[in-house]
């Protein structure tokens, strides 16, 4: 999920633990609950600092070892811990508990994404996505910002507005994750079953509308949409065979973005001095970009010149890239 969809959590599972009689009837441990949560339901995105050193190493490592069982217990210590130190009279074990929830939900709910995380680490390195709900979801936003806000003005007491929050929340994914199954079934009945390695359908901000990527045992793709009951397809994309392609591999940005993802291919473009390769995810398609890339600017004996990777629009990247295309 996006950063402040977990934040919500955090709050809304402090308002959750208010099941908890001890949570219920003590304001300071409450109180030390509601750090915990918060804290906890942002721990494993601490990897973003990592883009303070460089995109590449970032992109390799986001929702990576950070997401694991291992760094789970390690989040879930360090923040009882500094909270021990903050409200040292509150009874930890129940502060421990809650952090444990919110950091756990946090990790949980990032798998219903398309980025997905490494949930497996160190026993598999394996990108775990299910592309079920779309990374910002309205309806997870929305209901937690209204029950927090009834909350706030004292209008429902915690314990069973927060239950049913939660209660109706875990019906919504399995609405989502049906929806999701129907879909896939849905786009190979349209598309006539024809032959295709794999169909990738994944959720956007609307629910009735999907992205969908199939494909193909050659490792090409065909681009489309499905709305409604209307499936289009809008282009088949596949890598480049130019030589440049193969000599962008060795690129540390390159290397970065292909670890991440395994539904890239690679355009090739001449430039007066050179060549920019471009790789693209074809699984992200908004106003008929592909905002998520690595590009290798190169001169004619494919040394490298200039490298992004990251998420950016062409204008913002060709701004960026500009004196390497002279």
């Amino acid at each position: 999920m996006d950063t402040s969809t977990h934040f919500v959590m955090g709050i809304g599972l402090a308002g959750l633990a208010y099941v908890d009689p001890v949570v219920a009837s003590s304001p300071m441990l409450a109180a030390a609950v509601m750090v915990g949560t918060i804290a906890g339901s942002q721990a494993p995105d601490i990897d973003t600092a990592l883009r303070l050193k460089s995109n590449s190493l970032y992109i390799r490592n986001h929702r990576g070892m950070s997401h694991s069982p291992p760094f789970l217990l390690l989040w879930v210590l360090l923040i009882t811990g500094v909270i021990a130190l903050i409200f040292p009279d509150v009874p930890i074990g129940h502060v421990a508990t809650w952090t444990a929830v919110a950091v756990g939900v946090h990790v949980f709910t990032d798998l219903f994404n398309t980025y997905g995380t490494q949930a497996a680490r160190p026993f598999s390195e394996r990108w775990i996505a299910w592309n079920i709900i779309h990374i910002f979801d309205p309806f997870l936003f929305a209901s937690h910002v209204v029950a927090i806000l009834l909350w706030a003005f004292d209008l429902i007491s915690p314990a069973p507005l927060f239950v049913t929050l939660y209660i109706v929340i875990a019906l919504y994914y399995v609405w989502r994750i049906i929806a999701h199954a129907q879909a896939v079934a849905k786009v190979k009945r349209l598309d006539n079953n024809k032959p295709a390695l794999r169909y990738i359908v994944i959720p956007t901000i609307s629910w009735n509308r999907w992205h969908v990527v199939k494909h193909f045992a050659d490792n090409s793709y065909e681009i489309g949409k499905m709305d409604g009951a209307e499936l289009t397809w809008h282009l088949h994309a596949s890598s480049s065979t130019h030589a440049a392609v193969a000599a962008s591999r060795k690129s540390p940005e390159v290397n970065a973005f292909l670890y991440f993802t395994s539904y890239a291919v690679a355009e090739v473009e001449e430039l007066p001095a050179g060549y920019k390769v471009r790789w693209a995810d074809v699984r992200y398609r908004h106003r008929k970009q592909y905002p998520f890339v690595a590009v290798v600017v190169m001169d004619r004996n494919f040394e490298t010149i200039d490298t992004y990777v990251g998420w950016l629009s062409d204008e913002k990247m060709d701004k960026k890239l500009l004196s390497a295309r002279s």
